[in-house]
């Protein structure tokens, strides 16, 4: 049941920040400011992305290896969303390009450990 549910929001985390990613960069490019529905859009991907790594954890904790390089895109994603909090308030000199180009990083870490499962270094 936790692997599906895995599996789903590996789904949810790809697309998601996909999509909130290519909005973000044409926001930037229309030299538009982002707005409220933006906004949520791009907690909602970051808050997939960590029940996403959550699931990912406690799988871990029960004993089930994905390989050591699935686990280093997921460990990757967690300083990514420790350095997005640290450096928040720079984000907000540009906020959708900003915003945009750290949802297509989610989004990528998110298609390399879908496709690094099982694998070891």
């Amino acid at each position: 049941m936790l692997r599906d549910l895995h599996a789903l929001t590996a789904n949810g985390v790809i697309g998601v920040n996909g999509f909130v990613g290519l909005w973000g960069i044409g926001l930037a490019m229309a030299k538009r400011s982002p707005g409220r529905w933006f906004d949520l859009a791009k907690y909602l991907g970051l808050a997939v992305a960590a029940v996403q790594v959550s699931f990912g954890l406690v799988l871990y904790g029960r004993g089930i290896n994905p390989g050591s390089i699935h686990m280093f895109y997921g460990i990757v994603m967690i300083f990514t969303m420790a350095f997005v909090y640290i450096y928040r308030l720079q984000f907000e000199k540009r906020p959708a390009l900003a915003w945009g180009l750290l949802a297509l990083f989610i989004m990528g870490l998110g298609i390399r450990g879908w496709m690094n499962f099982g694998q070891s270094f």
